[in-house]
């Protein structure tokens, strides 16, 4: 976050527990750790009307695995060159449990000096962000900028805002990396759910297509017609594990989320699916507006494996994808539906064959959504998740 996007998180003229309060649901509303990070950092600077804010998260060799500035532009970032190490009062600050507050830093005893490009700071105050006597990361202030008249500086009362803060920020920063960990172990899952596919599905047939290829070529000769006939079955054979090969490839084409929206994001899927597989897949959208990062990739995960239900494991000939505004005109609501076999939902959960009903249950769950699924044998299936709005 810098001073050319700014993004008010708090008013300073609120009072102290509503000013906080206001901080606390600015960082809680995201789950990606970067954007944790910047928010914190945005919150603390606005919450006790610093110029300069910043925060750091200690590598294991000295440095920064992380560091974000608020109040410098990317320009003045760029001069200021590469991210500090450890050390001055940056590196005291990650190697205690209490605050440091200072009228004028550059008096500090370990204080060591900064770029040419860095700005000019005087009065300071740190924070350790801490969980259970770890040092997840310090957010350091500067250069109070107090009412017109009155003396600068940080006080008691800006330390004990920024030591609740703190505490916040170490819970909003324990939720992100735990929702990155298990986003990880989710990836991994598919990546072997995907392979698992490759083997079951592609493997097998190229297996069936190298023997039917072998039968023909010893019928040549003494029976042309069954020949004929076996190459037959090597062509449909070759067109199925085609088939199979570009679904797999359009399950692990990255999503363009970030750069195309979740809209367009699905509508590029279905259309490839819809060319990769016999069956009529569509889909349409209405009054869907943006959603938070983590809401959209949960839609687009749901949606897809939806699709591989309906079309890999339920024979359907249509599958209609809907996007569409939620009826409070916040959130988005996911419908898949297909004129598969269907099946009986309760029989599937006790045979222990989830068809990836549970991911996609805590995929909802995970981003305050809820997740229906009606199906019966003959009947198809109908998949609906909704999600609330920022």
């Amino acid at each position: 976050m810098t001073a050319d996007e700014p993004t008010p998180v708090c008013d300073p003229s609120l009072g102290g527990i509503e000013a906080v309060s206001t901080a606390v649901l600015a960082m809680s509303r995201h789950l990606e750790v970067r954007e944790v990070l910047r928010r914190i950092t945005a919150s603390a600077r606005q919450l006790l009307d610093a110029e300069y804010a910043a925060l750091g998260v200690p590598d294991d060799h000295g440095g920064f695995a992380q560091f974000v500035v608020d109040g410098v532009t990317d320009e003045q970032w760029r001069a200021i060159g590469p991210l500090p190490r450890q050390h001055g009062v940056l590196a005291s600050m990650l190697h205690r449990l209490d605050p440091t507050r200072l009228a004028d830093v550059r008096l500090a005893p370990d204080f060591e000096g900064w770029p040419d490009a860095h700005p000019d700071l005087k009065d300071f105050l740190g924070m350790p962000i801490t969980d259970d006597g770890e040092v997840l990361g310090a957010v350091f202030l500067a250069n109070k900028r107090g009412a017109e008249g009155r003396p600068r500086g940080f006080t008691e009362r800006d330390e004990e805002l920024l030591r609740i803060l703190a505490a916040h920020a170490a819970i909003a920063l324990g939720n992100a990396r735990l929702y990155e960990r298990s986003r990880e172990l989710t990836l991994a899952g598919e990546r072997a759910r995907i392979a698992h596919d490759l083997h079951d599905a592609v493997s097998q047939k190229l297996f069936s297509l190298r023997l039917t290829a072998k039968a023909a070529a010893t019928l040549v000769d003494r029976d042309p017609a069954r020949a004929r006939a076996e190459l037959a079955e090597v062509a449909r054979l070759a067109a199925e594990a085609a088939d199979e090969l570009r679904t797999v490839v359009v399950e692990l084409r990255p999503a363009a989320l970030d750069e195309d929206g979740l809209v367009a994001t699905l509508a590029s899927q279905v259309q490839l699916l819809d060319r990769a597989h016999t069956a009529v897949v569509r889909f349409s959208s209405r009054g869907v507006r943006a959603l938070p990062s983590a809401q959209e990739a949960a839609l687009l995960r749901v949606a897809q494996e939806a699709l591989h239900n309906a079309l890999r494991h339920a024979g359907a000939e249509h599958v209609d994808v809907t996007l569409a505004a939620a009826a409070a005109g916040r959130g988005a609501v996911l419908r898949v539906v297909d004129d598969g076999h269907g099946f009986d939902p309760d029989s599937v959960q006790r045979a222990g064959r989830h068809l990836g009903l549970v991911s996609m249950r805590d995929r909802a769950a995970a981003v305050g959504g809820t997740l229906a699924l009606e199906s019966a044998p003959g009947e198809g299936t109908v998949v609906e998740m909704e999600v609330p709005g920022a």
